[in-house]
C-alpha cells in the first residue's frame, strides 16, 4: 500500500510542480521528499524520516496537500517498521486533514491504521480499517489484499473458520490466475488456517503447494512464512522436519535482514537444542532480541528528536525575525519614550487599578453567565428532547388501540427511547463519583461516545494517581471532557478522537484532538466551551484551544496537582 502512494505521488506532483515552478520553497520541498524516497529504498530509514519531515514542514506553509499527506504516510510507515505504533497513529491522524477525498491515500492510511491496530492487538479495529478499503475500491487486487489482511487478523484471534470462509472463495475464483505471488499467499494462509482448524491433510497439502509456488517464482522473502508455518505444523509430529523448516526460515530471514521472522524461527529452534549445557539457540535469541530492542528504542527517540528539532528551528526563526523587528522599533521610538515616561507611569497606575476592578467584575459575571447557561441548556433539553417525546407517547396511547400488538409494540419502543434519553440526560448531569472508581468511570464516559462513525482512542502516558487529586479538580476535569465530547458529537463531524492523559511532578495534562470540521472562535464560545474554560480556571488550571476550519479541533488541559 505504501508503494501505491508512491505511484500516486508521481502522477500528482508533476502538475503541482508546474503550477508552483516559481516557488523556490516548493522546489526545495519536492527535492527533500525525493531524497526521502531515495534513502527509504536504500533502507536508510532514519535519513528518509528526516527528509520526509523537512519536506512536510516546507509544504505545510504552501498548503500542498498531496505532498504533505505523502510525506506523513511515509513517516508513519517508518515508525511502524520500528514498532512505534502509537506514534504512527498520531502521524496518521496528522495526515488525515490533507488526504481529503484522495482514494489512494485513504486506502494507504486505512491499511497503516489496520496494521497498527493489529500489532497492538486491537483486532476489531484492524478488521474495521481493512473493511473500509474493501468499500472504497472495486480493484480486485486491492480487494484480495484487504481480504487476506482480514483473514490474517482472524488467524491471530484463532477464529480459523472465519479465515477459511474468506480465503476459500478467493482461491476458487480466477482473480489469482495471473498473480502467482498473491496466489501463494492465499494458499499458504488458507492451509495454515485448515491445519489450525484440525483439517490436517488439507492444511499440509496447501502449505506445501504455497511453498512450491514461491520456490518456482523465486519469491525468497515470502518463503520465510511458508517455512515457519511448516515448522509449526511438524512441531509435535516430526521433530526433524520441524527443525529443518525452522532452520530454513532462519537462514532466509537472515539473508533478507528480517528481524521479527529470525526471532520467530529461533523461538521454534530453542526447543530443538538437545545438547547438554548452554542452549545455543536460546542464547542467540536473547542476544538478537536485546539488540533489536535497543535499535528500535534509539530509532523511536531519534524520530521524536527529528520532529522536535524541526519545530524548534521553525520557532527560533520566527523568534529571530520578531527580535530583529523589535530592535528596529526600539531604536525608532527611543526619543519618544523619554518624553512619555512620566506620563506613561501615571497612566499605568491608573490602568492597573481599573483593570483589577474590571477583571474582578468580569470573572464574577462570567461565572454567573456560565451557571445560567448550564440551567438554560438543561431546561432546553428537558423541553425539546423529553417533553415532546412524552407528549407524543401520551397522545399515541390515548388515540390508538393498544390491544393491537403492532400499536402496543410501537408504544413500548417510544417509551424505551424516552428511557434511554432520560438515562443519558441523568448521566450527563448527575453527581460524579470521585472515589476509587473515578478513573474507570471517566474513561467509560469517554468511550460511550464511540460509534460506527466515530472512533475514540484513549492514550495513557505517565500514570496518574487520582487518589491524590482533589475532588473539585476531578469534577472539573470530567465536566470539561464531557463538554468537549458533547460539542464533538453535535458540531465537529469527527471520525477520530484522541484523548491523552499524562502528568509530571506538578501538573495533570490532558490533550484532546479530533479531525472534525473545526471551530471558529465565535462558535467555540457559543457552544458552551466558555463554560468549560471557566471550570478549569476555577481550579487554577489552563484550558487552551487550537482550531482551524476543516482542520480539526484540539484542546489542552493543564491542572495543578
Amino acid at each position: 500500500m505504501f508503494l501505491i502512494t508512491s505511484c500516486q505521488k508521481d502522477t500528482k506532483t508533476v502538475s503541482a510542480s508546474t503550477k508552483n515552478n516559481k516557488s523556490k520553497r516548493s522546489i526545495q520541498a519536492k527535492k527533500y521528499s525525493e531524497l526521502g524516497d531515495l534513502f527509504y529504498r536504500d533502507n536508510k530509514v532514519d535519513s528518509a524520516f528526516y527528509y520526509y519531515n523537512k519536506s512536510k514542514e516546507l509544504f505545510v506553509s504552501d498548503g500542498n496537500s498531496p505532498y504533505i499527506a505523502y510525506n506523513l504516510l511515509g513517516m508513519a510507515h517508518i515508525q511502524q517498521t520500528y514498532g512505534d505504533y502509537y506514534s504512527s497513529e498520531e502521524t496518521l491522524m496528522e495526515a488525515l486533514p490533507y488526504i481529503k477525498n484522495d482514494l489512494q491515500y485513504q486506502m494507504a492510511a486505512n491499511n497503516l491504521f489496520g496494521i497498527a491496530a493489529k500489532e497492538v492487538k486491537n483486532y476489531d479495529d484492524a478488521v474495521r480499517y481493512y473493511a473500509t478499503i474493501l468499500k472504497a475500491t472495486n480493484d480486485s487486487v486491492y480487494k484480495v489484499t484487504a481480504f487476506n489482511n482480514i483473514a490474517t487478523v482472524y488467524i491471530k484471534e484463532k477464529e480459523y473458520r472465519k479465515a477459511i470462509a474468506i480465503l476459500k472463495p478467493i482461491l476458487k475464483s480466477n482473480i489469482l490466475d495471473t498473480l502467482p505471488n498473491k496466489r501463494a499467499i492465499i494458499i499458504d494462509n488458507l492451509g495454515f488456517a485448515y491445519y489450525k482448524d484440525n483439517q490436517i491433510l488439507e492444511g499440509l497439502r496447501l502449505m506445501n503447494e504455497g511453498l512450491e509456488i514461491r520456490t518456482k517464482i523465486n519469491d525468497s522473502y515470502r518463503s520465510i512464512e511458508s517455512y515457519l508455518h511448516l515448522a509449526d505444523f511438524y512441531k509435535n509430529r516430526d521433530y526433524q522436519k520441524s527443525k529443518e523448516n525452522a532452520l530454513l526460515a532462519y537462514k532466509v530471514a537472515t539473508k533478507h535482514q528480517s528481524i521479527d521472522e529470525r526471532l520467530e524461527a529461533l523461538e521454534l529452534l530453542m526447543s530443538y537444542n538437545l545438547e547438554k549445557g548452554v542452549n545455543s539457540y536460546a542464547t542467540l535469541f536473547i542476544n538478537l532480541n536485546d539488540s533489536i530492542k535497543t535499535v528500535r528504542s534509539k530509532a523511536k527517540n531519534q524520530f521524536a528528536k527529528i520532529k522536535y528539532d524541526s519545530r524548534k528551528t521553525t520557532l527560533e526563526n520566527i523568534k529571530y525575525k520578531g527580535q530583529r523587528a523589535e530592535t528596529l522599533l526600539q531604536l525608532e521610538t527611543q526619543k519618544s519614550q523619554k518624553y512619555l515616561l512620566v506620563f506613561g507611569s501615571l497612566l499605568l497606575l491608573g490602568t492597573i487599578g481599573y483593570l483589577i476592578n474590571y477583571y474582578r467584575n468580569k470573572n464574577r459575571q462570567e461565572r454567573l453567565e456560565a451557571s445560567y447557561n448550564t440551567e438554560t441548556r438543561i431546561s432546553k433539553q428537558l423541553h425539546d428532547e423529553l417533553a415532546n417525546d412524552v407528549f407524543y407517547a401520551m397522545t399515541f396511547a390515548e388515540t390508538q388501540d393498544l390491544q393491537n400488538p403492532v400499536k402496543k409494540e410501537t408504544l413500548i419502543d417510544n417509551l424505551d427511547k424516552i428511557y434511554v434519553r432520560t438515562r443519558n440526560f441523568s448521566r450527563e448531569n448527575s453527581n460524579i463519583e470521585t472515589g476509587e472508581s473515578f478513573d474507570q468511570n471517566l474513561k467509560q464516559m469517554l468511550s460511550s461516545y464511540k460509534s460506527r462513525s466515530t472512533e475514540v482512542i484513549i492514550k495513557n502516558g505517565n500514570p496518574i494517581d487520582w487518589s491524590k487529586v482533589k475532588t473539585e479538580k476531578k469534577i472539573a476535569v470530567q465536566r470539561v471532557l464531557q463538554e468537549l465530547m458533547v460539542n464533538m458529537k453535535k458540531y465537529s463531524q469527527a471520525s477520530f478522537v484522541i484523548i491523552g492523559f499524562d502528568c509530571d511532578q506538578k501538573n495533570l495534562k490532558i490533550d484532546y484532538s479530533d479531525n472534525g470540521v473545526g471551530f471558529s472562535e465565535k462558535l467555540v464560545l457559543k457552544n458552551g466551551l466558555q463554560n468549560a474554560e471557566n471550570r478549569i480556571q476555577a481550579v487554577n488550571g489552563i484550558l487552551t484551544f487550537d482550531s482551524q476550519i476543516n482542520k480539526g479541533f484540539k484542546a489542552k488541559i493543564v491542572v495543578p496537582k
